[in-house]
């Protein structure tokens, strides 16, 4: 790997990682989806629950090399610079909610989401880390984890459920039921403000995780160990969900643990493939993603409120953009099912081509 001055793996971790998430949020219909492409309906981790998971881990790797500028010390600059991406990102996130600004009922406006948790994982992380150093990552780390579930423990009998959890009642008592998510047929906000604790866990470990990669000189023998770090800490995920069952909508410390681990041997495995032994065109899609990933994001959250949002008069009914293409252009020759998954793949197909032409004339917008 040399001295390169960029882990391209990351990179294409990060864009493998929002193009995903743009595929899962962004289906033909939500009544027709591969199960694979499904979120779990409560316990369990289905291949989309390990999206947002990793990309919170990929933020927390990137940390490590966005910090090296500051010789990784809480300096002026640094926390100027991290309250600045924290606030951004959040009020992006909160507007995006909020699209198309006006006409809309802010006595209904959700509060949380997920660039807002995005956000407020990264802005802790970031002072735990540059406060801390590594010793204080360690620390921080079993205390945020375990604080968590003994957090969760004290609402008793049915703490862990949908009805009973803490993270609901938090989230209730600060932001009021008519501004968190009803997606579940209740208030529950699955990116709450609670659960953030634990996400903030996901970012440290890919922060702990940068750090080997870039110390280490024998990069080999990192990637090695890398991959033995992975596989214990998906083992450690497994183990503890016997009690604290993996579930991405409360963000269990069992989910974090698993999932961080699943991160750590993906990119393990990229970095061998792409910066060591230099296999990098095959993986060129997923880069160009990488390399505008925020932006892209937002622009699909926008591009897809639009779609639903404009509405016109066929055969006597009233019906979307989005169901009009879905039905005509995709599921009337592919099937309900793959018309579904066709429609969100040539939205990403064509999000690419965006981010492709960004990535040849070198504009990467920041967020």
């Amino acid at each position: 790997m040399g001295k390169t001055k960029r882990l391209v793996a990351l990179d294409v971790l990060r864009g493998f990682t929002v193009a995903l998430m743009i595929t899962v949020n962004n289906p033909g219909s939500w009544s027709h989806i591969y199960a694979p492409l499904e979120h779990s309906k409560w316990n369990g981790c289905t291949p989309t629950d390990l999206v947002f998971p990793f990309f919170l881990f990929a933020v927390g790797t990137a940390m490590w090399f966005a910090f090296k500028k500051f010789n990784h010390n809480l300096s002026g600059d640094a926390t100027k610079k991290v309250l600045k991406r924290t606030v951004l990102i959040f009020l992006i996130g909160l507007g995006l909610n909020a699209f198309p600004i006006f006409g809309i009922d802010y006595s209904h406006l959700r509060i949380m989401g997920v660039l807002q948790r995005i956000a407020l994982a990264y802005g802790i992380a970031s002072f735990i880390a540059l406060a801390g150093k590594r010793t204080g990552v360690w620390i921080a780390l079993p205390i945020l984890l375990l604080g968590y579930w003994g957090l969760l423990m004290l609402g008793g009998e049915g703490a862990l459920s949908l009805q009973g959890n803490i993270v609901r009642t938090v989230d209730l008592a600060i932001f009021g039921v008519n501004h968190i998510y009803h997606g579940y047929g209740i208030p529950f906000d699955p990116e709450g403000l609670l659960s953030t604790i634990p996400a903030i866990g996901t970012v440290l470990i890919g922060y702990l995780v940068g750090r080997q990669v870039d110390v280490r000189a024998d990069k080999s023998r990192a990637v090695k160990d890398l991959i033995l770090v992975g596989a214990a800490m998906t083992l450690a995920g497994v183990s503890w969900s016997f009690v604290f069952p993996l579930n991405k909508p409360i963000w269990s410390s069992s989910y974090v643990l698993y999932t961080a681990g699943l991160a750590t041997i993906l990119l393990a495995f990229f970095i061998w493939i792409i910066d060591i032994r230099g296999y990098k065109k095959w993986s060129k899609p997923a880069l160009v993603f990488g390399m505008n990933p925020l932006f892209i994001f937002v622009l699909s959250g926008i591009v897809g409120r639009l779609l639903f949002m404009i509405k016109f008069s066929a055969r006597g009914e009233t019906v979307t953009l989005k169901g009009w293409i879905y039905e005509h252009l995709f599921a009337s020759w592919a099937g309900n099912l793959n018309g579904s998954l066709l429609f969100a793949l040539t939205l990403i197909f064509l999000y690419w081509i965006l981010a492709d032409v960004l990535y040849r004339k070198k504009i990467f917008i920041k967020i």
